[in-house]
């Protein structure tokens, strides 16, 4: 197992479908991926919209808008339909995460990389304020499942 297990047993991989074959580079790996769905909703299968976030990553329409407004099926950005029809569902989510991260990309923890920790702390901050505290849950269940993930690799 390369992924960290979720809810009634299912993999964070069958929630969010790996992007191998886009046509553009990925920042965020997988594995990265599902862990910060993980944090952000439980991966929770079924999740919509509640105020003003939608999806498995809890998206907005900002942060859609700054991912450049991927789309479902060749839909228009502009239809009404078009953010939450993309924010859930969880490749369409998963790309619109990906184009977050390619545009806000930075080091928030100054430790001299831009990693999966840094993408944890953008998705929840924003590309403009990553620097600072991270609720303690959300960190929390974020590095328990990157330890899962390790220790799956690790003894899998």
């Amino acid at each position: 197992m390369t992924v960290c297990e979720v809810n009634n047993g299912l993999e964070l991989k069958q929630r969010i479908p790996h992007l191998v074959g886009s046509s553009e580079p990925q920042p965020v790996t997988e594995v990265c991926l599902g862990c910060i769905c993980q944090a952000v909703s439980g991966c929770k299968a079924g999740i919509q919209c509640d105020g003003d976030h939608c999806g498995l990553f809890h998206i907005t329409w900002a942060y859609w808008a700054d991912a450049g407004k991927p789309t479902i099926n060749g839909q228009s950005s502009d239809a009404p339909d078009a953010y939450p029809n993309c924010t859930n569902d969880p490749y369409c989510a998963a790309l619109a995460v990906q184009g977050y991260m390619r545009k806000f990309a930075q080091d928030c923890n100054g430790d001299g990389r831009i990693d999966c920790y840094d993408y944890m702390a953008i998705h929840k901050r924003g590309g403009y304020g990553c620097v600072g505290d991270l609720p303690f849950s959300y960190v929390n269940v974020f590095n328990q499942c990157v330890a899962a993930v390790a220790n799956a690799q690790k003894y899998g």
